[in-house]
Parts: structure tokens; C-alpha cells; sequence
């Protein structure tokens, strides 16, 4: 957001500096402030609304995630940044929603790596760094390649480990990950071999972060790539779930192919929850569990790619559309949040949020003070059962598919498609409290109400020169 970059660098060089001052005078150095909270933020890719048990999943369980809601809080109106990847997770870090955001869409470069973050960017893991946290990011990435002023080392991050770009991580057997600035080459997965599952890799990777790191606070950004695209899992994990749906093979393209898809896609999700308990065990085996927040959510709504069914699996929890719509089934997303002795255990909220959120309720999480422009309002206060503050509206806009976007204000959720060609096109209307499936446009019956959310979505909005509604020229991948 242009105008903004000024006082964004202000806040850098003037604010943040005094404000540590002032919030960790006294503390321990190693460990901070004693009631600082570690934080873990678990993204899974492409997991749709519907996709765990505990928002209605029955084809398959997932008991860790499931146990996570249990002892905690389950929000059933969270939304995710956008409807891909590198955009949700431009929003997620800066706390900036598409109308303001430096990433609108999955552009990626010639060399390995998307569009990067500008050097004025200012990242919630750079903020909790100020708060005397050690950050890490150990998974997927999107937001600028090795070098660039978006590499995650560059934008707040102590350490990463993963794919830098999001184009590697259509694939579960890659030929080298990033290990901070330094390639990490994987031989065994060389000439098509598929040796090295790197789901297997970021797990590790993570729960040795975590044992380092006990002793003082600590943030871990944990996007996985499960379950995105290629529908890849070891043997091993895949051999339960075999025989148990209906199946037709996919033969591949982009993708490899897939004997078994539904079953690979069930394996994949039980992959992921098993590694969820994995990080819950550590916690409470270091003695830690109390004074971590764990937050679980998904990216976007569920994909179709490599065989996959959101039908069958009713990923998107009958709300209408996927990944790429801006539809409830293209943007909420599952989000559970845990924090033993703090959040009320088997809680559910209703609260509208999104993930421009995290960035101020981590923060205030941390004790820090936000003197930062954001378009988020931390949702701390629900997880404690306070007052919280709520959205006017929230906004998306997305740039491939013929442009789109997308106004949620109450009750009422406007849509509009086809920018591009029609930037004054119509816009459709719903009532999402009598019609959560996005049925009946209203759009005709209340003219009033389709002009103000075309002024809102005008109102909510910047222009990038990057990524524009008319006159686009790149592809999305």
C-alpha cells in the first residue's frame, strides 16, 4: 500500500525500538517477559472447510486436530487472506487485507520464487522479533525468492527451512529445499527417485525449533504443504485407507499420478493431524504446553487438482465454491485456537475474523503495543471471553480468473465477477444467516443495499501497480 510505506519505515526505525524498551525493561534477556506466550502457527494448503472431523468431516477422523478444538476454541466464521496461496499469506504476515496488500495474487518470477514483499514490508514475525521472540518459519513460503527483499530472513524470520517457492511445492519428493540462504540438496529424490518425503523434513525440522528454542519465547510459522496439488504420500501412511472409497485412478500430468486419490487424500490429512500431535506431545513433554498458543487454520478453500474430490469429501462443508472463488467455500477456513489455562476449553465462537487479524492479536499476545497501520483488530479478547471488538466489513479482491471481489459486512456478502472485462459489472448478493450456501442473489430486491457495498469495496481498497484490474498481462501458477 503505497501511501503507507513512509510511515511504515517510521515505525520501524522510531516506534518499535522505544516500545521493546519499554515492554521488556527489567526481563530476562533469554527468556522475556514471563507471561510472553510462545506462539505456533500451523497452515495447512489447500484444506477446505470441511476437511477435519471437528468441523464435520466423515470419511475420515482427525482425532490431534480434534483434541486441539476440544481444549480449546473453534471459530466458524475465520476467513483465510485470499483464495490462493501467495496472497493469503501476504495478508497473514503484514495484517494487510488484498485491498492494501503487496501481494494480490500468485505471480511468480522466471528465476525460483514468487513476487516478493518490499524491504518497507513489516511482517508480524518482525514484530514479535522487536518483543524478544525467536522466529522461525519451517515450511512453505511464496513471498520472495532466496536473496530477494521477501526472502523470510529478510522479512523477520531467525530461520527458515522449506520451499522457497511455491512452484517447488506442487511436488512431496523435491530435489532441494532452503536452509536459511543455503540449498539443501536432497540426492535420494534425484532422476525421479521419491526417497525423501518432505513433509517428513519440516516435522523434524520444527520439533527440533521448538526444543531450542523453550527456554524464551518463540514464534514458528508452520505452513505445510498438505494437502495441496499432488496427491503424494508414503506407502506407509496411504496402506490404512486403502479399499475404502471408491476409486478412480488419476493419471497424471502436472501432477504424478495417483492409483488410489481418495485414499492418498484422506492419508494426507491423517499425515497432517498425526504431525499436529506430535507438536502437542513435545509441548507438554518440555513443559511448555501451558505457556504456548497453538492456532491451526488453512490458506484458502480445498483444491481439484491431482484427482482430488471436494465433492466426495464435502471438503468444502456445503458451502458453495473452492479454491480460487470468492465464495464461503473459496475463503472460510477452519481455525482452532489452544492455550491451556487461558482459553476456555471446548469453546465455539462465532466471531468474524480474518487472517488480517493475527498479526494484532499476536502482538498483543506478546505485550506489544501496535503502532502500525493494519487493516486487522486482534481477536484476543474472544479467546479470553472478553468484549471484542468487531469488523465494519471485510474485503478480498483477487486478480486471476477474470478478477474478482468480494464485500462481507453482517449479515449480508456482496460478490462481484468478471472485473476485467467489466469493472461496473453487476454484483450478486447474499444473506448469509438464511442462505450460507451462497443460493439466492438478492442483488435485485435490495438495490440500496448493492450501492453501498459497491461504494465498500471502492472505499476498501488501494491501487497497486503490480497487480491491476484492467490491462493485466501475467498468469497466475
Amino acid at each position: 500500500m503505497k501511501r503507507l510505506i513512509p510511515y511504515r519505515r517510521i515505525v520501524v526505525l522510531i516506534f518499535l525500538p522505544a516500545l521493546v524498551l519499554m515492554t521488556n525493561a527489567g526481563c530476562d534477556p533469554e527468556r522475556g517477559a514471563s507471561d510472553q506466550p510462545n506462539i505456533i502457527y500451523v497452515l495447512a494448503d489447500d484444506l477446505g472447510y470441511g476437511d477435519l472431523s471437528c468441523y464435520g468431516q466423515k470419511r475420515f477422523q482427525t482425532p490431534h486436530i480434534d483434541r486441539l478444538a476440544s481444549e480449546g476454541m473453534r471459530f466458524t466464521r475465520h476467513y483465510s487472506g485470499s483464495t490462493v496461496c501467495a496472497p493469503s499469506r501476504c495478508v497473514l504476515m503484514t495484517g494487510m487485507h488484498t485491498g492494501h496488500s503487496e501481494i494480490r495474487g500468485n505471480r511468480g518470477l522466471e528465476t525460483e520464487g514468487q513476487y516478493p514483499l518490499s524491504d518497507s514490508a513489516l511482517t508480524v514475525a518482525a514484530l514479535l522479533q522487536e518483543q524478544g521472540y525467536k522466529t522461525g518459519a519451517i515450511g512453505k513460503w511464496g513471498l520472495g525468492g532466496p536473496g530477494s527483499t521477501g526472502d523470510p530472513l529478510n522479512q523477520g524470520f531467525d530461520y527458515f527451512f522449506g520451499y522457497n517457492c511455491q512452484r517447488e511445492a506442487h511436488f512431496y519428493y523435491p530435489t532441494h529445499l532452503w536452509r536459511n540462504n543455503e540449498k539443501y540438496l536432497i540426492p535420494e529424490n534425484e532422476n525421479g527417485n521419491k526417497e525423501v518425503y518432505s513433509q517428513d523434513l519440516f516435522i523434524k525440522e520444527a520439533l527440533q525449533f521448538i526444543r531450542e528454542h523453550k527456554d524464551r519465547p518463540f514464534f514458528l510459522y508452520f505452513p505445510v504443504t498438505i494437502p495441496h496439488a499432488e496427491l503424494a504420500i508414503q506407502e506407509q501412511d496411504l496402506e490404512p485407507f486403502k479399499g475404502r472409497y471408491p476409486e478412480t485412478p488419476y493419471p497424471g500430468a502436472h501432477y504424478g499420478a495417483q492409483e488410489t486419490p481418495f485414499a492418498a487424500f484422506a492419508a494426507m490429512v491423517s499425515r497432517l493431524d498425526k504431525d499436529v500431535g506430535k507438536i502437542s506431545a513435545l509441548l507438554k513433554e518440555l513443559g511448555i504446553d501451558k505457556n504456548t498458543v497453538v492456532i491451526f487454520s488453512s490458506d484458502n478453500g480445498p483444491h481439484t487438482e491431482g484427482g482430488h474430490s471436494p465433492e466426495f469429501f464435502n471438503s468444502n462443508g456445503s458451502l458453495r465454491g473452492v479454491k480460487r472463488d470468492l465464495y464461503e467455500g473459496g475463503i472460510r477456513a477452519p481455525m482452532i485456537a489452544r492455550w491451556p489455562g487461558r482459553i476456555e476449553a471446548g469453546t465455539v465462537s462465532n466471531h468474524v475474523s480474518a487472517f488480517w487479524d493475527f498479526l494484532p492479536t499476536a502482538l498483543e499476545m506478546a505485550g506489544g503495543e501496535l503502532n502500525y497501520p493494519t487493516d486487522g483488530i486482534s481477536f484476543l479478547p474472544t479467546l479470553l471471553g472478553e468484549t471484542q471488538q468487531e469488523h465494519e466489513y471485510l474485503y478480498w479482491e483477487f486478480h486471476e480468473r477474470g478478477g474478482k471481489k468480494a464485500l462481507l459486512k453482517g449479515d449480508w456478502k456482496a460478490v462481484q465477477l468478471n472485473i476485467h472485462s467489466d469493472p461496473n459489472g453487476p454484483l450478486e448478493l447474499y444473506k448469509l444467516a438464511d442462505d450460507p450456501g451462497e443460493d439466492q442473489n438478492l442483488a435485485e430486491m435490495h438495490p440500496d443495499r448493492v450501492t453501498e457495498f459497491r461504494t465498500l469495496m471502492e472505499k476498501a481498497r488501494t491501487n497497486s501497480e503490480i497487480f491491476k484490474f484492467t490491462g493485466q498481462t501475467y498468469k497466475g501458477k
